[in-house]
């Protein structure tokens, strides 16, 4: 862990040292300020790897779908014999060129960041311990403290609303990010779809909750941390999958264009299902006789 902790606690310091001296990082929180320096640095190193994770992870959930209603005949046709079911959907999997676990690449960045959470707890907590002042940022008056122990009612495990924002956004980026990364539901799911979309749905939710909850019981500097990476992913993210499942289905359907997909409306239908007043036919609005 020193192999993490070390360089990260260097360079967190070098960048508060030099950024104490800017009048308007002072007003701020040049310690603040350095975290999302340090935050942005991370995520743009860790980058690469992202696109990676996002391009793989989409497309074999992309091809898996595309497969799905073999898969369900397979299942139905080797219900009862497990070992011969695994082997013709590997060998379907291979025939079309899927990796199965194409899925789990999702898991890397998170397994990456793992050490480096760690690494920064133990640099925020030996910051504190070193003897350095109180290190505020915008309306929080140290971000060296965890939000637990600034509570709002004794004994009460809700924090005063200065450490309570920090963990409610980067619960609510995470949940930002988990619902851009959900493909919509396919027109007639098989059964195991219906499962695995059920699952999703209940990792949608979980994921900000645990990450809210993480955030609510370590230095807030962490919590600052986790938002801004957050905020820097959910742009990278944009480019590759879009806003998916963020915005409202009637927005969905507006900005993807209705069913011209150009941006304009779907055209309103007459009496007998025909557009009505199409373009170029010449026909004009009667006028109402005097």
């Amino acid at each position: 862990m020193a192999v993490v902790e070390q360089p990260l606690a260097g360079f967190l310091n070098y960048l508060y040292v030099h950024l104490q001296g800017v009048p308007i990082v002072e007003s701020i929180g040049a310690y603040g300020v350095a975290i999302i320096f340090l935050t942005i640095v991370i995520r743009l190193i860790l980058a690469p790897l992202q696109q990676f994770q996002l391009v793989t992870q989409r497309k074999t959930m992309v091809e898996q779908r595309k497969l799905a209603p073999q898969v369900a005949d397979l299942r139905k046709k080797y219900k009862k014999d497990p070992t011969k079911l695994n082997a013709e959907m590997m060998k379907l999997y291979q025939e079309h060129g899927v990796n199965p676990l194409g899925g789990l690449v999702g898991c890397l960045p998170l397994i990456v960041q793992l050490p480096i959470l760690t690494a920064l707890y133990y640099v925020f907590q030996n910051f504190a311990k070193a003897g350095h002042p109180p290190q505020p940022f915008l309306w929080l008056s140290n971000l060296n403290d965890n939000p637990n122990h600034h509570l709002l009612f004794a004994g009460f495990p809700l924090p005063v609303l200065a450490f309570l924002i920090f963990p409610l956004l980067a619960a609510l980026t995470t949940l930002i990010q988990s619902r851009m990364l959900q493909m919509p539901p396919p027109l007639n799911p098989t059964e195991q779809e219906l499962q695995t979309l059920q699952m999703q749905r209940t990792m949608v939710w979980l994921s900000p909750l645990m990450i809210g909850y993480f955030a609510l019981n370590v230095p807030a500097g962490l919590g600052l941390y986790w938002f801004v990476g957050n905020c820097v992913s959910i742009i990278q993210q944009s480019f590759v999958v879009g806003w998916g499942n963020v915005l409202p289905a009637r927005f969905r359907r507006t900005v993807s264009g209705g069913s011209d997909g150009k941006g304009a409306l779907p055209p309103k239908k007459g009496p007998e299902g025909g557009p009505k007043n199409p373009p170029n036919s010449g026909a004009r609005p009667k006028r109402p006789k005097k």
